[in-house]
């Protein structure tokens, strides 16, 4: 199919986009501050920064290979980030003017890319200038948004009509890991309430990573959500590799790598609730 964004009204959808980072509202966590006017909320991103772009073959592999574009900055403060590097440190990485960009990304798509896959950190608070970029970009190359879904409904909406593929972390099942482990609030709420948003705007593959000891706080809980509000032919990716980065060890329930004997319960939890698993 054509890719959605070659079919939409890019400068409405960009002048949106500058409508909500006047009092930025791009995420639930509605800093209000006017980022036109270079004023920094939570993430800390002053200007979109592009931290590194390659060709990813370590993506799923429906979607490789994956022209992946990491942005500095995040909306979470994840204490375990395997990109705390970029993510938490928004300063990070080169300013890069759209129109190169969209140049790049058109060579990307003549060497064979899939798709244009926007990640970090976190895509969100770099909405406009995706936008911008996507504005200039004339090849048919389907675009991914690579997120924690943490977006609002409002920057939903931007999204809808211009992303092809969501790809979102379902992190936790419940509010207080959440909080504690990402410094956020409203998590599940938000979260959940963008998956159903997502599915009917576009094609949807769930990720969800295994935190050691959290089987029954988080993954049984974000399992049986995603079953009973998405259905279980949804694309679901059960990923084991996590490992204790950045400041994992200060928290005793995540300080080591998850064991097998977990995942494979969190695999056949997956499969009795009638999921095709991916992991």
């Amino acid at each position: 199919m054509r890719p959605k964004f070659l079919e939409a009204d890019m400068e409405e959808k960009i002048a949106l986009a500058r409508e909500l980072m006047e009092k930025c509202e791009l995420c639930e966590r509605k800093c209000g501050v006017n980022r036109l006017e270079g004023e920094v909320g939570f993430c800390g991103v002053k200007e979109a920064r592009i931290s590194t772009y390659f060709f990813h073959y370590g993506e799923e592999p429906e979607i490789i290979p994956s022209f992946t574009i990491f942005f500095s900055g995040c909306n979470f403060n994840c204490v375990y980030c395997q990109n705390w590097d970029i993510s938490q440190f928004p300063e990070r990485g080169e300013v890069i003017e759209p129109e190169v960009i969209a140049r790049i990304i058109e060579g990307a798509y003549e060497n064979g890319a899939k798709n244009v896959n926007w990640v970090g950190g976190e895509p969100t608070p770099s909405l406009l200038y995706i936008l911008e970029v996507l504005k200039h970009v004339r090849v048919p190359i389907p675009i991914i948004w690579n997120s924690n879904f943490y977006m609002t409904r409002k920057c939903m909406k931007i999204l809808d009509g211009v992303i092809d593929i969501y790809l979102p972390d379902f992190k936790y099942g419940n509010d207080e890991c959440a909080l504690r482990l990402s410094n956020v609030p409203n998590y599940f709420k938000v979260v959940s309430r963008n998956h159903k948003l997502a599915q009917k705007q576009g094609e949807l593959m769930i990720r969800h990573l295994v935190l050691p000891n959290h089987l029954e706080c988080c993954t049984k809980p974000v399992l049986d959500w995603i079953a009973d509000n998405l259905g279980t032919d949804v694309y679901l990716n059960v990923m084991g590799q996590y490992r204790p980065e950045y400041k994992a060890m200060k928290f005793k329930d995540i300080d080591r790598r998850i064991t097998w004997k977990e995942y494979e319960e969190a695999l056949e939890y997956a499969r009795k609730l009638g999921f095709r698993v991916r992991g």
